[in-house]
C-alpha cells in the first residue's frame, strides 16, 4: 500500500504541474495584453512627465523626454488660481449625486420595465435607446430655456436634474435587458411564498444584479466627472464650476502653457483613479458577472 501511495503522489504532483504550464496561446495573449497596457497608459506617463517639467525644459527638449529640473510649480499654480479645493468639492458633490440617483432610477425604471413587465415595454425601451443616441448639443436650448424659466440656471441642482436623466435614461435600457432574463422561477417562487414587489426588489433582484449595479456606478460617476459641455453653459459664476471648467482657464486665445496644461490635467484625473482604484474589485466582479449571464 505504502509503494502504492508513494507511486501516486508524484503522479498528483505532476498533474498539478501541468495545470500551470502556459501554453503558446496564453503566452502570446499575455504579451498581447502587456503590450496594450503600455500604450493605454503611454499618455498617462507623457502627461505626468511634462506636469513637473519647466516651461524651458519642455521648450528644449520636447514632450517626450525626462524632466532636467523637476518641479511643482505648475500643480501648485492651478492649485492656488483655480481654487482647487473648491472646484473638487463641487465636482465631488455632483458625481456622486448623479451616481447614486442615476443607479436608484436605472432600477426602479429597469424593474418595472424588464420584471413588472409594463404594457408597452418594449417601445419604451427602444425610445429611451433613441433618447440615448441624441448628442448633448441638441439638449442645450431647450435645457437653457427650461432651467431659466424654472429659477435654476447657474445652480448645481440644474447640472445634478440633467445628468441624472441622462445616466439614467442608459442604465434603464441596460439593465433592462438584464431583468429582461431574470429566471421567472426564482420570481413565481417569491410571490406564493407572499413577497410583495418591494421585497422581490430588496431581497432577491438587487442581491444578484448588485455587481452590474456596481459597474453603472462607477460609469455615471466617472461620466459626470468629466462632463465639460453641459456644465459649461449652465455654471456661469467660479463658486459653482468644476474641474473641467477650470481647465479650460489656462488655455488662452493665442497661447497656451503646456506644462501648465500638463499639471492642470494630471491633477484633475488623481481623483477619478482614486476612485477607480477603491471600487476596482466592484467593477470586476460586475464585469465577470455579467460574462457569465
Amino acid at each position: 500500500m505504502s509503494e502504492q501511495n508513494g507511486a501516486a503522489r508524484p503522479s498528483r504532483q505532476s498533474g498539478r504541474k501541468s495545470k500551470h504550464i502556459r501554453s503558446w496561446g496564453n503566452w502570446v495573449a499575455l504579451v498581447l495584453l502587456v503590450l496594450g497596457a503600455v500604450i493605454m497608459l503611454f499618455p498617462l506617463l507623457i502627461l505626468a512627465m511634462n506636469a513637473f517639467k519647466t516651461i524651458g525644459d519642455y521648450n528644449a527638449t520636447g514632450p517626450l523626454s525626462l524632466p532636467a529640473h523637476p518641479t511643482m510649480n505648475g500643480i501648485t499654480s492651478f492649485w492656488v488660481s483655480s481654487n482647487f479645493p473648491m472646484k473638487f468639492v463641487n465636482s465631488l458633490i455632483i458625481s456622486l449625486v448623479v451616481a447614486v440617483l442615476g443607479v436608484v432610477l436605472s432600477v426602479l425604471n429597469s424593474f418595472a420595465l424588464g420584471i413588472g413587465r409594463v404594457k408597452g415595454n418594449r417601445w419604451i425601451i427602444l425610445l429611451i435607446m433613441l433618447a440615448n443616441m441624441l448628442p448633448q448639443e441638441s439638449l442645450l436650448y431647450p435645457l437653457y430655456t427650461i432651467f431659466k424659466e424654472a429659477g435654476l440656471y447657474n445652480t448645481q441642482l440644474a447640472i445634478i436634474i440633467i445628468f441624472t436623466v441622462i445616466q439614467s435614461a442608459y442604465g434603464t435600457y441596460l439593465l433592462s435587458a438584464v431583468y429582461g432574463t431574470f429566471p421567472q422561477a426564482i420570481l413565481e417562487a417569491a410571490s406564493i411564498d407572499g413577497a410583495t414587489r418591494w421585497q422581490v426588489l430588496s431581497r432577491i433582484v438587487l442581491p444578484i444584479s448588485w455587481p452590474t449595479i456596481s459597474v453603472l456606478f462607477v460609469f455615471f460617476f466617472v461620466w459626470t466627472w468629466n462632463e465639460y459641455m453641459i456644465p459649461m453653459a449652465f455654471l456661469m459664476d467660479d463658486s459653482v464650476q468644476t474641474i473641467p471648467l477650470a481647465l479650460a482657464t489656462i488655455q488662452g486665445q493665442h497661447t497656451m502653457d503646456a506644462t501648465a496644461l500638463a499639471a492642470a490635467s494630471l491633477l484633475s484625473i488623481i481623483p477619478t483613479i482614486i476612485f477607480y482604484v477603491i471600487f476596482q474589485r466592484k467593477l470586476n466582479q460586475g464585469i465577470v458577472a455579467g460574462a457569465v449571464k
